[in-house]
């Protein structure tokens, strides 16, 4: 596995070893004594998720609050998205910044958002099958949010307006600076 750095700080991607022959691919997508050697981190994954999705469908930007903040590290298992992440932490040098990258099955990146940024996705492809272990349980009442077409942000989705179809309760989230006020 290697390690892959990003712009925000805490936020990085894992590139891991996939072996191939003729019956098809292997890879080892966690192993945690290596991904604290790796990473420098401790962290004690205690939920796993999973989405299925179709074209245009955005998922986000989410995060939780206090206490039952998580940390996640996402991939995606069939297909393709878009995924952004946003640091909310006040007082971070970058927040306000966010960092984007095209997840692809075949690839096999991995994504690790830590506590405190806003994470959200679109799917790029057919469908997909977006997976994420967390380090925290989710909490309904330490749900957090920004909208995705917040004009602060000025985020790019990599596809067009009328191809985006987001639910009823994302399109009800606040503006970047009122989630973080």
């Amino acid at each position: 596995m290697k390690y892959l750095p990003t712009p925000l700080e805490g936020c990085f991607l894992l590139k891991p070893t996939i072996f191939k022959d003729e019956r098809g691919q292997f890879s080892e997508t966690f192993n945690k004594k290596a991904f604290e050697a790796l990473t420098g981190l401790s962290t004690n994954f205690v939920q796993d998720n999973e989405s299925r999705s179709t074209y245009g469908i955005l998922r986000g930007l989410h995060f939780q609050t206090g206490s039952m903040a998580q940390s996640k590290l996402v991939r995606v298992i069939q297909g393709k998205v878009l995924d952004i992440v946003v640091d909310v932490r006040i007082g971070s040098p970058t927040f306000g910044h966010h960092f984007s990258k095209v997840l692809d099955a075949s690839e096999g990146l991995q994504l690790f958002v830590p506590r405190g940024f806003a994470h959200g996705f679109i799917t790029l492809s057919e469908t997909s099958i977006f997976a994420y272990k967390c380090d925290n349980y989710y909490d309904k009442a330490s749900e957090g949010g920004i909208i995705y077409n917040d004009a602060t942000l000025s985020l790019d989705w990599h596809l067009p307006k009328e191809d985006i179809r987001i639910s009823e309760k994302d399109k009800q989230l606040p503006s970047f600076e009122a989630a973080t006020a």
